[in-house]
């Protein structure tokens, strides 16, 4: 198995040095050219797979972000208001009621917010001070998003209660934390297992330390901590590779902590990621055949159905297309763009030829035909996908063999007031699965509702 551990001083000081490597773009995956949709038929029969698959399951979720930047209206209200922050606070007030998190306030709190009476300073210093609420440096996860019935419901929760209604109650989560609110976290879920009536299988892990990144000034040099050591970030959620390594499963579903609905309109979502393990089982089992019996005729009518490989890669010897087909398949859900952000589906040309790749902006270079190609694109990744735990031969996914160590970010960040400079690893699910089987299917763009800011939970997915 290779090492995660991050590159050496000397390698990161190299490439904070030098110019990012960029991505090449050569055409936006598109419905037909890339990515698939299918009928509603269709879609029906892979849900009905899914479930009757004897397959283990298991739900990856990245869960160690702060709350801080859902409640930063607030602060930037308090230290400079703004006409644009001034609105955010009012609407934040005039639907607080709305907020879970309001039913965990004292009711002499809930009186004066509803009555208007309580200071705007003292509410914000309420919510955001840690000897209080204290909600901006809990983890996003911990924070209250919905209320269902008696219960207020944080994303832990509301993913587990939607995981075991993916699986028919047979799968197990792995959720990434902060090693600080490992405790917290345990507490909030105890009575879990009361409410489900299941005995739940819930692992947690923290980010290798290891796998941390040397900071750099603007002018490339070391960055100190206070006491003159080294600083050292984290070098982003690519890190996670390792212990998205360690998890034991037929299927691994992965989606982002913040993306969850009220209970009241999870069910479209719920049979998306049905339909993706479905596809998974489906795509997996025509592969295994053809690998048994190769055929070009075959694997071309493959291609046609699930465009796995650009129409070059079709070209090369059979033994070769059997090679490609030996590599960890992975189905990802795409969304129509609307505006959203997140990364994007994309042909891209390397050396060795023309791959299906997630690629986010940063990774785009700034010519006039990169930026033609990038804006010409019609979904994004919503981060709702499942991997394969095993290949073909029954054997575990080491998935640090097929991950690109050139596809690094160098990103830019305020540290103290400073700016410094350090190296991401290749993202999750960019650059450290660059070397999948890739299905791009389209998939509705109710199963996407993020919560980034905190009045993010007025929309209609977060409403009973």
């Amino acid at each position: 198995m290779q090492s995660i551990s991050s590159t050496t001083f000397e390698e990161q000081y190299y490439r904070i040095t030098h110019a990012q490597p960029e991505v090449h773009l050569n055409a936006p995956c598109k419905l037909g050219e890339g990515i698939i949709a299918l009928p509603a038929e269709e879609a029906s029969r892979l849900q009905d797979l899914f479930l009757h698959s004897t397959q283990t399951k298991a739900f990856f979720i990245p869960a160690s972000g702060s709350g801080s930047r859902m409640f930063e209206f607030l602060f930037n209200f308090i230290d400079n208001p703004t006409e644009e922050n001034r609105g955010q606070v009012e609407r934040f007030l005039n639907h607080v009621e709305d907020f879970a998190f309001f039913h965990q306030f004292p009711i002499e709190v809930q009186r004066q917010l509803t009555g208007r009476t309580m200071d705007i300073d003292a509410f914000v210093a309420y919510i955001l001070n840690d000897n209080v609420m204290g909600l901006a440096h809990l983890p996003k996860g911990l924070i209250a998003f919905h209320k269902h019935g008696p219960f207020l419901l944080n994303p832990f929760h509301e993913h587990i209660l939607q995981g075991l209604s993916v699986c028919n109650n047979e799968c197990s989560f792995h959720f990434t934390i902060r090693k600080a609110f490992r405790s917290l976290i345990e507490r909030r879920l105890e009575h879990m297992e009361g409410m489900t009536g299941k005995k739940l299988d819930i692992t947690f892990s923290v980010q290798n330390p290891e796998t941390d990144a040397f900071a750099f000034t603007p002018g490339g040099e070391t960055a100190l901590c206070e006491n003159g050591e080294p600083l050292k970030r984290p070098a982003g959620h690519g890190a996670l590779l390792e212990n998205l390594n360690a998890v034991d499963a037929d299927m691994i579903f992965i989606k982002n902590i913040d993306n969850v609905q009220h209970l009241n309109h999870a069910g479209e979502a719920i049979e998306t990621q049905q339909l993706l393990g479905g596809l998974l089982v489906k795509v997996q089992e025509e592969i295994t055949k053809l690998i048994d019996l190769p055929s070009r005729e075959q694997i071309i009518e493959l291609n046609d159905r699930y465009q796995l490989f650009h129409e070059e890669e079709l070209q090369k010897p059979l033994d070769e297309l059997i090679g490609m087909l030996k590599r960890p398949l992975r189905v990802c859900g795409m969304v129509r763009n609307e505006g959203q952000p997140g990364g994007g589906p994309f042909w891209i040309r390397e050396s060795n030829g023309i791959s299906k790749q997630i690629v986010e902006k940063a990774q785009i270079g700034t010519s006039a035909d990169q930026y033609r190609l990038m804006i010409q694109s019609t979904h994004f990744n919503p981060v709702m996908m499942v991997c394969a735990g095993k290949l073909h031969s029954g054997e575990k996914v080491d998935f640090l063999r097929y991950r690109d160590n050139e596809k690094y970010f160098i990103v830019n960040k305020n540290y103290r007031g400073k700016e410094i400079r350090f190296t991401e690893l290749p993202g999750l699910w960019n650059g450290s699965m660059a070397h999948w089987n890739s299905v791009f299917v389209e998939i509705p763009s109710s199963t996407f509702s993020p919560v980034k800011t905190i009045l993010d939970l007025l929309e209609a997915a977060h409403q009973k």
